[in-house]
């Protein structure tokens, strides 16, 4: 009997006292623990997830079909000779630690979570099969009581499985020796930088240095994460909502002279206040010429009556996460200069979010931005009538030095692996996020704008007919709106002193 054989003959260990549910992925009945998990489950979070389901909206079946999927997508790329052999290993994140014992918030490896479900630190999954590899085992830390008295409870063998409906479930300590048994395979996995240092130097360097050959994992990983499912959509699409209310009520807490350290506050209160996670990246809350700095994140300035704030901001949903930016006075009313810039970057985002559809790129709406754009900005006279359309051009990347967007989903900057240049598909999810910058000094300028930086953000989904889902359609966008939605103040909010 060979060593996989024998993990598998013992099995998973039996199940903690719970109540017996249908398992829909394996056709059984098994008991779901009653204690908590380390993550939520159908027992003790029963407001949040339905049985069958691993996370919040997302059943077994559905992380079962990504696995699928995957062996699928390997099994049409590689030479299908008899008896070619294969092995896919995904590991989790480690904790990691700000000072000494005190860990920063765990956040998984994205792959893993897609293809798992788990949320568990020093785990990894496995599948292997021959021609396709399909047969999956999931291992994860043994329970501790010792550890989990300070660092909270484990899933357990027992309760992975039971979560995941997955049949082999072993402690993470086993898999070197799964690993050793499959010595011989093609080994999928992305070994340039390790997600996991010390699982990888015990456990998955011995198995390179043995001569397997070794292919990257992540670009399949990140081709089937691009397309969306509908339970993913859903997902996306609570992120985007309470994004907007998130928005709206941070647009009502300016007034006058405003902390940027505040509207940052009442942005994070209120997207955890209707159920987020946490923020899904440090925002940009940038009043006044900050806002053309376009990753600044200090948040600590005082923004002046009169004066914008860009605030670039998104909440993770349950693995799934939102980045919307909005550009408003912070008296609430837009001045005749500001109007202008604002209502020019409008209408090229617009005008990009009408192209999102299938076939198109990113890279084919960035274009038309550009274009867009130095029309723009001869209208307003930053660049002149006479202006050829290579200089206007010229002008579009000097005053707008980003692209058009980006991929979404389960991160910010989702799938780096796909090209932008790629035509896009129904269920992928991308920004649309035109901008124009004015630094306070640049004399070229017409005088009304310097100082000046607009940027309008949404998330949207590919259909295969129509038009694009926006995503983040609730937040307030045009001027009237947006100008309605600041002028619904928090009264409670006190005004800063005059001469701030």
């Amino acid at each position: 009997m060979s060593l996989l054989s024998s993990l598998v003959r013992r099995g998973v260990p039996s199940l903690s006292r719970g109540a017996t549910r249908w398992c829909p992925c394996r056709k059984v009945s098994l008991k779901v623990p009653s204690r908590y998990l380390g993550q939520p489950s159908p027992y003790t979070h029963p407001h949040l997830m339905k049985y069958g389901e691993v996370t919040p909206g997302l059943t077994q079946t559905e992380f079962e079909l990504r696995r699928q999927r995957l062996a699928s997508l390997i099994e049409s790329q590689v030479d299908r000779r008899p008896g070619t052999s294969h092995v896919v290993i995904v590991l989790s994140h480690p904790v990691r630690y700000m000072t000494n014992d005190i860990p920063y918030p765990f956040h998984q490896n994205q792959d893993f979570l897609y293809l798992t479900g788990i949320l568990e630190p020093d785990s990894a999954l496995v599948l292997s099969g021959t021609g396709r590899p399909d047969s999956a085992a999931l291992f994860v830390p043994r329970r501790d009581p010792a550890r989990e008295l300070w660092d909270g409870p484990r899933s357990g063998r027992d309760g992975a499985a039971a979560l995941t409906g997955l049949d082999r479930v072993h402690s993470t300590e086993e898999l070197g020796l799964v690993l050793k048994s499959l010595k011989g395979s093609t080994v999928w996995y992305d070994s340039t930088q390790p997600c996991h240092p010390r699982l990888h130097q015990t456990h998955i360097q011995p198995l390179l240095e043995g001569g397997a050959s070794v292919k990257p994992l992540r670009p399949l990983a990140h081709a089937l994460r691009a397309v969306k499912s509908p339970a993913e959509v859903a997902l996306m699409q609570k992120a985007g909502s309470i994004t907007a209310q998130a928005f709206m009520k941070t647009m009502g807490a300016s007034g006058g002279a405003v902390d940027e350290a505040l509207l940052f506050a009442k942005f994070d209160f209120e997207c955890r206040a209707h159920g987020a996670n946490f923020l899904a990246y440090p925002p940009v809350v940038a009043g006044g010429d900050r806002a053309n700095t376009l990753h600044y994140i200090n948040n600590n300035q005082i923004i002046k009556d009169g004066e914008m704030v860009l605030l670039d901001g998104g909440c993770e949903y349950f693995g799934y996460v939102s980045d919307i930016t909005r550009t408003w006075p912070v008296n609430g009313r837009f001045s005749p200069a500001q109007a202008e810039l604002y209502e020019a970057v409008l209408e090229v985002q617009m005008a990009c979010l009408s192209l999102c559809s299938p076939g198109v790129s990113l890279d084919h709406i960035y274009s038309t931005m550009l274009e867009l754009l130095g029309r723009q900005l001869r209208r307003l006279g930053i660049v002149g009538g006479s202006a050829g359309d290579a200089d206007a051009l010229k002008a579009a990347r000097r005053f707008c030095p980003h692209h058009v967007g980006h991929y979404l989903g389960m991160d910010v900057h989702d799938t780096p692996e796909l090209s932008r240049c790629q035509p896009l598909q129904p269920g992928m999810a991308i920004t649309i996020e035109p901008g124009l910058y004015v630094g306070r000094d640049d004399a070229s300028c017409p005088e009304r704008f310097r100082g000046l930086g607009v940027r309008i953000e949404d998330d949207v989904v590919i259909r295969e007919e129509g038009d694009p889902l926006v995503l983040s359609a609730e937040t307030p966008k045009a001027i009237a709106d947006v100008e309605r939605t600041c002028a619904q103040r928090d009264h409670r909010r006190k005004p800063l002193p005059v001469g701030v």
